[in-house]
């Protein structure tokens, strides 16, 4: 199985719905609080280039946020990313 990261914060609904679809297609992820730790915000900027949560990483391929990891699904794209 690839390595599924997820940056989040606790209250956004967008990370929410990411951890929901992951959970639905039994996929375990490394969920990193961006608001526990301060210096991990920065990381997820520099890692992806944008400030908003989620980002979500499947190995070292920046997926995006939900919007974009929902729409690789409807695609039939995000399960061969998964190795499902």
């Amino acid at each position: 199985m690839p390595q599924v990261t997820l940056y989040t914060t606790r209250i956004c609904p967008y990370c929410i719905r990411a951890r929901r679809l992951l959970e639905r297609k039994g996929v375990a992820y490394e969920e990193i609080d961006i608001n526990a730790d301060p210096a991990q915000r920065s990381a997820m900027i520099e890692r992806s280039g944008r400030h908003t949560v989620p980002q979500i990483f499947i190995d070292e391929h920046h997926i995006g946020g939900y919007d974009d990891m929902a729409e690789l699904d409807v695609c039939g794209e995000l399960d061969p990313l998964l190795h499902l």
